[in-house]
């Protein structure tokens, strides 16, 4: 299903049905500030094994990332971080960052990987972080990739959609995507360590 959502007032019912649907144990396709992604409830251990199979990899093995609606979340999901560490991710979300932490015990232990980290992202988008509020839990979250060597990442809704309309239940337009990842910042160690530059460079 291919349902068109704005991102300036998401549709409330809308957003309900996406979350009945993530709930239920569904997959979900939604754009955020970067690249259109693919995701499903953090909570649902069968939509995780399915998001998995789809990515191909192992999901003990996976490096998916969660979206939460704010900070807030990080006391649940990651073990207390220093002060510079919060500053620098209060200075830079919402925004095209993902941040990885220490793995709370709160992960699920089907996600924890012999790393025990955790990929927390807060995207400056509405669509995807009125979901995540309407769920109240993150969002499992994974890049839609295209099969193209030059194109790195499938930017066009309808093309997504076409593509994964027998994969994921819902594809929601939210106009075209970026086609740059987001920024990888490893702040395991307690300090800041940029791994992969994204579309954004970090405000330190």
């Amino acid at each position: 299903m291919l349902l068109k959502v704005y991102e300036e007032n998401p549709a409330h019912n809308v957003i309900r049905q996406v979350v009945k649907v993530l709930k239920s144990g569904g997959l979900v396709i939604y754009p955020t500030d970067t690249v259109y992604a693919l995701g499903c409830d953090i909570s649902n251990h069968k939509a995780i094994e399915r998001l998995a199979k789809v990515k191909g990899i192992d999901y003990k093995k996976a490096q998916f990332s969660f979206i939460c609606y704010d900070l807030s979340s990080l006391s649940e999901y990651s073990k207390p971080i220093g002060n510079n560490v919060f500053k620098v991710m209060k200075r830079n979300l919402p925004g095209p960052f993902t941040f990885i932490l220490e793995a709370s015990n709160m992960v699920p232990k089907i996600l924890k990987s012999k790393k025990k980290t955790v990929g927390i992202r807060v995207p400056d988008n509405n669509i995807i972080r009125e979901i995540v509020k309407e769920l109240g839990n993150p969002v499992l979250t994974t890049s839609i990739r295209d099969d193209d060597d030059i194109i790195e990442y499938l930017t066009d809704p309808e093309l997504i959609h076409e593509k994964y309309e027998n994969i994921a239940e819902i594809v929601i337009d939210g106009g075209y995507g970026n086609t740059t990842a987001s920024t990888i910042v490893d702040c395991t160690s307690g300090d800041i360590e940029i791994i992969r530059e994204g579309v954004q460079e970090l405000l330190m």
